[in-house]
């Protein structure tokens, strides 16, 4: 049974982005407009397929859109994550909540819920806005459910631990702007892995978000570039594969992220 304290915390952390839209929802709905816009309509409409591989056939537009949702998703939960965990640091409200009667666990799965369900609020924001460019149909519904859940929550989880690492504001910024952007913009996107040459699909694959984009381009499209690139026998197994090894790593997170609380790591300085 879900506690009181749980659920007033999950409340909120809610409340902290859900009363704030202009802040938390509408920069990301614009900011996509224009990729839609630009990338979308403006260049791709000079492109066939993006996807160089026999019978294979998708609108630019259409294998845009499961990055531009990675990005918004993982995005917004980290930046939440980790604004809320630094912000409390810095005010010092954070010890009310270290001084509950909530379990180390309840609080960071509180964090990390909240956190979730705003990446999630944003990626479909960006999906309904790439419906309007183009008709968008669902897939693989369940497998997409389950990867946005997944990647919403791993990325929420480091969040946390980003806010606990971070000295002053400009950390955040680093750590979402330098490191997490640059990773999704090299993570098949803006183009797909079979536009490449052997050697740098190789490459392509030590980048994680590679497999969050492509996991949830499956589940949104039917189309996954591992499907095309990996040996025959594997081909049809690497999306679930991929969401396997996302899960397990959300899990491991989750487990730092409780432990860095229970031994007070950046809650105490």
């Amino acid at each position: 049974m879900v506690s009181v304290g749980f659920r007033a915390l999950f409340r909120r952390e809610l409340l902290r982005f859900v009363r704030r839209p202009k802040n938390t929802f509408m920069p990301p709905a614009i900011t996509n407009v224009l990729y839609f816009a630009v990338f979308g309509v403006i260049l791709g409409g000079r492109i066939d397929s993006p996807v160089d591989a026999p019978g294979v056939e998708i609108g630019y537009i259409l294998f845009l859109i499961p990055g531009l949702v990675v990005l918004g998703t993982i995005s917004n939960a980290f930046e939440n994550a980790s604004f809320s965990i630094f912000h409390g640091r810095w005010n010092e409200y954070i010890h009310e909540t270290l001084t509950s009667p909530l379990s180390y666990v309840e609080m960071v799965v509180a964090y990390v819920a909240a956190s979730a369900v705003r990446g999630l609020i944003v990626g479909a924001i960006v999906a309904v806005i790439g419906a309007l460019f183009v008709p968008l149909s669902v897939e693989n519904g369940l497998f997409l459910v389950a990867t946005m859940v997944v990647i919403s929550s791993l990325f929420a989880g480091l969040g946390i631990i980003g806010g606990l690492l971070a000295r002053d504001f400009d950390d955040l910024t680093v750590m979402n702007q330098f490191i997490l952007r640059p990773l999704v913009f090299f993570g098949a996107v803006f183009y797909s892995l079979t536009m490449l040459e052997p050697v740098w699909q190789t490459v392509s694959l030590l980048n994680p978000m590679v497999y969050m984009v492509d996991s949830v381009r499956y589940g949104l499209l039917g189309y996954s570039d591992f499907l095309q690139i990996a040996p025959p026998a594997y081909a049809e197994l690497a999306p679930y594969a991929s969401l396997g090894v996302l899960t397990a790593l959300t899990a491991i997170v989750i487990a730092i992220d409780v432990y860095m609380f229970k031994v007070g790591y950046g809650l105490t300085d």
